[in-house]
């Protein structure tokens, strides 16, 4: 009688033979699954959640109602709370949300009852409705003081090419001055001016009349770059020079710069004939500490 066992080998042509080693590829056990392999294979179950929920909002607590959380469809906190994502706890069991809290009571309270902020957390709590995408406190939010009359000062600056690029360039400009000099603040000259074309007072009226009758050889005679740092215009617009400076210092003194400024003159650089260049020209002091 003939014993077969798993260690005899397979006769045959040796060419087809399987070595040992291939055998044992073959057969081999399957490795343990890893995190990974067995997230893909069995996913999380759907996280249930209290209809009263406790909430961590960096360090500062809160209670409401799950249907309150989840009142707008399309917000961030509707599809946290929807049990598709994971949400970690606190050692209270509390649901934790990495944000800061301060104006998190104002979001609760527009979700609850429709309630806007005071004045003065508008434009705080609009940022953090941005966050957690909430558009109808959004629409509100930006309807009211301040926002509203911030969207019709944007509007201005629209008109303003490469307003940003000369704030920064205000900045940089001032920030080497004073680095260079070593000293606590640092001047620098800038022109606003709102026409397109240099006028004096006593030609505007028949400059204006003219303006459109100028062949193109002509219009490049009054092509002029005042000797400045930095120059902002035209425009055209009934916002005047005095309100595109009021643009300018509030930017600044938003980002924490505190700035002065006072006309100086004007360019009063001679163009053609009686034609002088008389845009106005503003000393800027940018003050560090």
């Amino acid at each position: 009688m003939v014993v077969v066992t798993g260690q005899n080998k397979v006769r045959g042509n040796p060419d087809d033979a399987m070595s040992s080693s291939d055998a044992e590829d073959e057969f081999q056990e399957p490795a343990t699954p890893t995190a990974s392999q067995a997230g893909q294979a069995l996913p999380l179950l759907p996280q249930q959640f209290p209809e009263v929920v406790p909430l961590n909002v960096g360090g500062m607590f809160f209670t409401t109602r799950l249907s309150t959380l989840r009142r707008y469809e399309d917000t961030m906190l509707a599809a946290m709370f929807s049990g598709r994502h994971y949400i970690p706890t606190d050692a209270e069991g509390r649901y934790f949300i990495d944000r800061d809290g301060t104006y998190f009571g104002d979001i609760l309270n527009f979700l609850r009852s429709g309630d806007l902020p005071p004045r003065e957390r508008v434009r705080s709590v609009y940022k953090e409705a941005q966050y957690y995408s909430i558009g109808p406190l959004l629409d509100n939010l930006e309807d009211i003081q301040p926002l509203k009359g911030e969207k019709v000062r944007q509007a201005f600056l629209g008109l303003m090419p490469y307003y940003k690029d000369h704030l920064e360039r205000i900045i940089e400009i001032a920030k080497l001055r004073a680095m260079q000099r070593k000293a606590r603040f640092a001047k620098l000259k800038v022109c606003v001016f709102k026409e397109e074309m240099p006028i004096t007072p006593y030609e505007c009226p028949h400059f204006n009349s003219l303006r459109f009758e100028r062949s193109e050889s002509e219009t490049k005679l009054f092509e002029h770059h005042c000797e400045v740092d930095v120059s902002f215009g035209p425009w055209e617009a009934v916002a005047d020079v005095y309100d595109l400076l009021h643009c300018i210092v509030t930017d600044l003194s938003a980002r924490g710069i505190a700035v002065d400024h006072q006309c100086i003159g004007v360019c009063d650089k001679h163009l053609i004939n009686h034609y002088y260049c008389k845009r106005p020209i503003y000393e800027f002091k940018i003050t560090w500490w």
